[in-house]
């Protein structure tokens, strides 16, 4: 693998990691929010596998499986935390969770 295939692997995943983080902090829907979240997540992937390729080695792609399987347990939680949330307060603006009461 040569030099300007990284760069593409590099450029796309930097991409999608700028902007899943623009994302992140210019949404309020909590929604919204944990989808940027997973973009990131697939940008740093994206990453991983280039210099996976680059270096000839599998090591980074494993390491891949065990990110996605992360993002999933993260996403599912995340899921559950968003229905739980919705039913206490009716809404997804992250606003109205600045202050949480225990």
């Amino acid at each position: 693998m040569n030099d300007i295939a990284l760069a593409h692997y590099l450029f796309t995943g930097a991409v999608l990691f700028a902007l899943g983080m623009v994302g992140f902090v210019t949404r309020r829907n909590m929604i919204l929010m944990f989808l940027c979240t997973e973009m990131m997540f697939q940008g740093v992937v994206v990453s991983l596998v280039g210099f996976s390729r680059l270096h000839g080695n599998d090591t980074g792609q494993t390491f891949v499986i065990f990110v996605l399987t992360i993002a999933a347990a993260e996403a599912a939680l995340a899921l559950g935390l968003v229905v739980l949330l919705y039913r206490r307060k009716r809404t997804l603006d992250a606003g109205a969770w600045a202050e949480l009461n225990g």
